[in-house]
C-alpha cells in the first residue's frame, strides 16, 4: 500500500480522531442544547420535553418522540428526513419514553458545516456524510445530558469509519473519522452508533473505566461485496473511537456539574473559532438555532 494512499491531513494516524469539541449552548425555550464537533465537522442539537403534545399525536403508553433535521442551508430534503427517521430509531431504544406518557419529546438537529462536500447542505443525492451524521448523534446525546428531563437507558456515542483500497488484490485500510478532504478517496464508509450502559451484560466497567457498550446502529457500506470479517474489524475500530467520545462526554458533564448554569459552558480539547458564517433563519416555535 503506497504512502500516498494512507497519508492523512495533518499527519493523523488511521485510528486517530480529530480534536473533539462540546459546547453547551443554553438556547432559549428548550430544555437542553449542545454542539458537538469532530474538528470542523460540527452539528447542533436541542431537546424539548416532556412537553404538551397535540391530541392527534398523543400516545397513552409512552411519550411521542419527534425528530426534525435541518441542513446548513435551504429546507430539509429527503436526506434530512431519512436521517430524522434513523435518529428516532436510535434514540427511541435508549430513552425511557414510557415514563412520560401522553407527552412530546422533540429533537431538532442542525448541520453547522458542509460547504466542501455538500453534506448538510440539503442538496439532493449529496446527503449527510458519515462523520457529520456521527456528530449529530453525539450532539443529540449531549443535549439530552444537558436537559436531564428524560431518563436514559444508556449514552449513545457515534463515530465514522472510512475505507481505502488501492486495488482489489490489496487489503483495504480502515480510517477513523474521515474528514471532507478524504471523502473522494473512500470506496466505503459508515457511521457506527454505540450505546454505553452499566446495565449491559458483563463487567460494569472496562480497564479504562468505560461502561460496556453495544452496537445500536450502523449504515456501513462498501463498493465491493460485503465481507463479514472486514465489518467486524470496522466495528472494533469504531468501538475504540466511540470510547474516546464517551470519555469526552464524561469530562464535559463534570464541567456542567461543577459550574453554575451560565448561558454557555465550554468543554473543548482545543480552542477553535466557533463562529458559524452566515445567519440561519428558523421558524420553529420551540427552538432558536
Amino acid at each position: 500500500m503506497s504512502s500516498a494512499l494512507t497519508a492523512r491531513p495533518r499527519g493523523r494516524q488511521p485510528d486517530q480522531l480529530r480534536d473533539l469539541s462540546i459546547v453547551y449552548e443554553g438556547l432559549d425555550r428548550v430544555d437542553g442544547s449542545a454542539r458537538f464537533g469532530f474538528g470542523s465537522t460540527k452539528s447542533l442539537s436541542s431537546v424539548s420535553g416532556p412537553i404538551e403534545v397535540r391530541p392527534t399525536l398523543e400516545n397513552p403508553s409512552q411519550a411521542t418522540l419527534d425528530v426534525q433535521i435541518r441542513p446548513l442551508a435551504a429546507i430539509a430534503g429527503t436526506d434530512s428526513k431519512a436521517l430524522a427517521t434513523i435518529l428516532k430509531t436510535v434514540f427511541a431504544s435508549s430513552l425511557f419514553l414510557s415514563h412520560h406518557p401522553r407527552t412530546l419529546v422533540q429533537i431538532v438537529g442542525q448541520a453547522l458545516c458542509g460547504t466542501e462536500s455538500g453534506s448538510g447542505l440539503g442538496s439532493a443525492g449529496r446527503g449527510w456524510n458519515a462523520t457529520l451524521t456521527a456528530s449529530l448523534v453525539n450532539a443529540t446525546t449531549v443535549a439530552f445530558l444537558s436537559a436531564g428531563s428524560v431518563p436514559m437507558r444508556g449514552v449513545v456515542c457515534a463515530v465514522a469509519i472510512g475505507r481505502l483500497q488501492a486495488d482489489p488484490s490489496s487489503s483495504p485500510i480502515l480510517i477513523l473519522d474521515p474528514e471532507e478532504a478524504e471523502l473522494p478517496r473512500l470506496d466505503g464508509s459508515g457511521c457506527f452508533a454505540f450505546t454505553f450502559s452499566a446495565v449491559l451484560p458483563g463487567s460494569p466497567l472496562s480497564a479504562e473505566n468505560v461502561p460496556r457498550c453495544a452496537l445500536s446502529w450502523t449504515n456501513y457500506t462498501t463498493a465491493g461485496p460485503f465481507d463479514v470479517q472486514e465489518f467486524k474489524r470496522a466495528c472494533d475500530f469504531a468501538k475504540k473511537g466511540a470510547m474516546e467520545v464517551w470519555l469526552k462526554m464524561k469530562e464535559s458533564v463534570c464541567w456542567l456539574e461543577k459550574s453554575a448554569p451560565p448561558p454557555r459552558i465550554r468543554a473543548e480539547s482545543k480552542v477553535e473559532d466557533d463562529e458559524t458564517p452566515g445567519e440561519m433563519e428558523v421558524d420553529d416555535d420551540k427552538v432558536e438555532i
